[in-house]
């Protein structure tokens, strides 16, 4: 599939999915993007471009994947545009203390306690849904750890198919 356009095809149909399963379609075809590019780095400008969308709608989207951790700003000296790329690690982001969506979760259901008292049924769903996510960010770093082991397993065997030895 060297073909661009077949590429971009996929990659639409790649965005379709992750919308129908819950990503605002602008997010998912930004996402799109980020992952189908052959750049080190791309501006919301060239995104716009490519998704022949407004700037507007490619900052929304550029926001939130940038609040859940599967992109991140890079510096650029002489540029006054913003570059961004897909984060090395962003799959295993998504599910660490570094994604603000679970941390915003864990405060607003830290505050709905607070607001509630002990014998109120909104009480003990804001306890169920904040110890869900403490449970989940205290289990999260073992899991993790066991996806980087992977991971590094898998980049080296990579690395050995892609760029076999000519020894012997």
């Amino acid at each position: 599939m060297n073909d661009k356009r077949e590429q971009w095809q996929a990659a639409e149909q790649l965005a379709l999915v992750l919308t129908e399963g819950g990503l605002q379609r602008m997010a998912a075809r930004t996402l799109a993007v980020f992952l189908f590019t052959d750049q080190e780095s791309v501006t919301a400008g060239e995104i716009a471009e490519r998704l022949e969308a407004s700037a507007g709608a490619v900052s929304g989207a550029v926001k939130s994947l940038l609040t859940v951790g599967l992109i991140e700003r890079l510096p650029a000296p002489g540029s006054r545009r913003e570059h961004y790329r897909l984060r090395d690690d962003a799959w295993a982001t998504l599910f660490t203390s570094q994604n603000t969506v679970i941390q915003t979760m864990l405060q607003a259901a830290r505050a709905g306690i607070d607001s509630t008292e002990a014998d109120d049924p909104a009480h003990r769903r804001l306890t169920q849904m904040r110890d869900f996510y403490e449970f989940l960010l205290g289990e999260l770093p073992a899991l993790l750890q066991r996806w980087h082991q992977h991971s590094s397993k898998e980049a080296k065997r990579w690395r050995l198919d892609s760029h076999p030895s000519t020894g012997h």
